[in-house]
């Protein structure tokens, strides 16, 4: 499910990058920051900082002990093992590589990747949620959701059955749905033409 979600929140990403570059009025001197062109070629470097970093950052974050005693197992990523933060920061190293490589102003570059990221976290809290991993706390309200297995299940407060907030899907609705319309409305009413400040509300 991790990599339909990475799959999709590209392909979606390309998208909305593309359509953000046609419509030149909503960038500073009516210019967008990259060619129409370039975009296959960025998303290429973000494909490649995600993975790397998320792996790196779920091995050297997470599980650093384990994987300095068996280093080969870096690679066994069809076992699983990719961290959010680890990709990030994957995507800020690629980012800037290919911005300054390329000449695209830092800012405006970043804000075009902010503004084409919430989708692809929308899939990834999906798939967290399919693969019943990173839920909340117990609750007893009618849409508390019974995951499986025993940490899911360990909750002394309740007796019997443990239901849990689906906070996956919460994140899914807040920091992907909510927040990509909270951006392009933005975008809409002169946001892009102020360099970073897209980015700036994205990582806030």
């Amino acid at each position: 499910w991790y990599a339909v979600s990475y799959i999709l929140g590209f392909v979606v990403a390309i998208f909305i990058m593309k359509f953000c570059v046609r419509r030149s009025s909503l960038w500073r001197h009516r210019t967008a920051p990259i060619e129409l062109d370039q975009i296959d070629n960025l998303i290429t470097y973000l494909i490649i900082g995600v993975i790397l970093g998320g792996r790196l950052g779920y091995v050297f974050f997470y599980n650093a002990d384990y994987y300095l005693s068996h280093p080969f197992d870096m690679l066994r990523v069809w076992d699983g093992g990719m961290s959010f933060h680890g990709g990030f920061l994957g995507v800020v190293v690629a980012a800037i590589f290919f911005f300054r490589y390329n000449g695209i102003p830092m800012l405006s570059g970043a804000d075009l990747i902010a503004i084409a990221s919430p989708p692809g976290l929308f899939f990834g809290r999906i798939a967290n949620f399919i693969n019943a991993e990173l839920w909340g706390r117990p609750t007893t309200l009618p849409w508390g959701i019974i995951f499986p297995g025993p940490s899911a299940q360990n909750c002394p407060e309740i007796s019997g059955v443990c239901a849990r907030h689906p906070s996956q899907l919460y994140e899914a609705g807040l920091e992907g749905f909510l927040l990509f319309i909270v951006l392009l409305i933005l975008a809409y009413i002169g946001a892009l033409k102020r360099p970073g400040f897209i980015t700036g509300i994205f990582i806030s």
